[in-house]
């Protein structure tokens, strides 16, 4: 590796830990901007989302996209589902911190690589390794276990998790790139968010004039906390691999949780000690697989690119690569993480 490149990715991890800080700390955010309800915030977060991705766009020029998703009706109606989609886990995320189950939200990230792989493969009929099928079934029993220790199911870490899976589903069709794709999508949700602003400020309900301006430019302060990590992230992605950026990945849920048990002072009884220790362990296998199936295929390509230099025909040299090795992403869900919190 070249000094450049070795600077390059320097600076992509520190992009990289600067994404998922901020995403692992937002539930410090939200609470600020009370008396403003979970519904009020999601509205200004949609409407200054736009400006401010606006802005980044502006400022890197990049617009070409644009006309042709204009002229591609199924992708404005695959973006229109994306948004909606994100809608609901946005609001719930939102809901959750300021209702104190700042620890459930973090299981539902948690949880959430296991949900994609499950809707991979029922809904694209994608194979699974051994591995990847055992860390699903240990994630399967931990939401039992999570049952029986909340008294009914963790239903906002799975509306959170399936949600956010849904939302990596239609962006894979989509196939926009992530400033991009949040412009197009906090588009559809502006005028409707903008709207209820406006119907909650004419009803005289609306705390963004009524409680100060620390309090609106914390409102305000909304698209930057949806913005600035995603530029963060733009800038880790294109630097470090995305093995890479699997990893990092977890650090949004643990900082989470972190703060969930230690800030907020949730509760966690010994059931759900058992139930997160289920869902980690599962993450464990599901993190090993993808890295020896990575470390599997990159010999097996460094084998046939040494026998397409000395002659020797490929099929002879190197370990043949995992069949499924392509099957489902473990980690690195680097296409749609543009959704997070």
């Amino acid at each position: 590796m070249t000094g450049k490149s070795a600077a390059e990715r320097r600076i992509g991890l520190l992009n990289g830990f600067a994404a998922y800080g901020m995403w692992g700390l937002v539930p410090l955010f939200w609470p600020l901007l009370k008396p403003a309800g979970a519904v009020e915030i999601l509205a200004h977060r949609m409407v200054w989302s736009l400006f401010f991705v606006a802005a980044a766009l502006l400022f890197i020029r990049r617009w070409a996209w644009l006309g042709e998703l204009l002229r591609q009706p199924r992708r404005l109606a695959l973006i229109t589902v994306a948004a909606a989609v994100i809608t609901v886990n946005w609001g719930v995320y939102i809901w959750s911190v300021n209702s104190g189950h700042v620890v459930e939200a973090s299981l539902g990230y948690f949880i959430n690589p296991l949900v994609t792989i499950a809707m991979g493969v029922l809904l694209l009929k994608e194979r699974l390794r051994p591995v990847q099928w055992a860390a699903v079934g240990v994630g399967a029993a931990a939401v039992l276990v999570l049952t029986v220790g909340y008294g009914q199911p963790p239903w906002i870490s799975l509306c959170l998790a399936f949600s956010f899976a849904t939302y990596g589903l239609v962006k894979k069709k989509v196939n926009l790139g992530g400033v991009e794709s949040l412009a197009a999508e906090t588009a559809v949700q502006f005028l409707p968010a903008l709207g209820y602003l406006l119907w909650l400020g004419a009803r005289g309900d609306s705390t963004f004039a009524a409680e100060g301006a620390g309090h609106a430019a914390l409102l305000a302060a909304t698209g930057i906390v949806t913005a600035l990590p995603l530029v963060c992230f733009g800038a880790a992605a294109i630097r470090v691999p995305l093995s890479t950026l699997g990893l990092l990945q977890y650090l949004a849920p643990v900082f989470q949780f972190l703060l969930g048990v230690l800030y907020f002072k949730e509760a966690m009884p010994p059931e759900r000690w058992a139930g997160f220790a289920l869902v980690w362990l599962a993450l464990i296998l599901l993190t090993w697989d993808a890295l020896r199936t990575a470390r599997r295929a990159a010999r097996a390509l460094a084998g046939k690119t040494g026998a397409a230099g000395t002659g020797v025909p490929a099929g002879t040299v190197g370990a043949a690569p995992d069949p499924d090795a392509g099957s489902v992403p473990a980690v690195a869900e680097a296409d749609r993480v543009e959704a997070r919190p």
